[in-house]
């Protein structure tokens, strides 16, 4: 059974939206020579605006929280969902949070009545380029946005 659960995010996470993202992406600040997107992003005005979602572990913490372990940040647009950010605490790497992180969009998505997600990962996070397939997101372009060099990907929803 799966203990944690996904939940739009209010304000008091802001401080773990920052600090998952912060940890999530900060080891490919060095590889990528550039501070990643999601590092710089304004996650109140994200968190206000309804586009990010966390889950989190019930435990005995503040409000039975453990603590928020992934997160996604999410935006409806003309005929798709974009995911423009997905992270996981690196403590919780291997116990299916991205997983479910990605099963929500796909459901966040059909709700909405959008057809597909669509998504980018930077070409150096070449990690990324081999989950995302097996996820069933395929690749549609890649393109040079500024110093990032992006793979666009796209994942249909029948």
């Amino acid at each position: 059974m799966e203990r944690e659960r996904v939940r739009p995010a209010v304000a008091s996470d802001v401080p773990a939206v920052k600090a998952v993202t912060d940890a999530a992406y900060r080891p490919y600040v060095e590889r990528i020579g550039v501070v990643p997107q999601p590092m710089e992003a304004d996650h109140a005005a994200d968190v206000a605006a309804g586009k990010v979602f966390v889950t989190d572990e019930p435990g005995t913490g503040p409000a039975g929280l453990a603590g928020v372990l992934g997160l996604v940040v999410v935006e409806a647009s003309a005929g798709h969902l974009f995911l423009d950010s997905i992270a996981v605490h690196p403590g919780a790497h291997g116990r299916g949070v991205g997983r479910r992180l990605l099963r929500f969009v796909d459901a966040h998505a059909r709700a909405l009545g959008l057809p597909e997600v669509r998504l980018y990962t930077n070409a150096l996070m070449w990690e990324n380029q081999e989950i995302y397939p097996r996820y069933g997101y395929d690749v549609v372009e890649r393109r040079v946005d500024g110093p990032y060099d992006r793979v666009h990907y796209r994942k249909r929803l029948l």
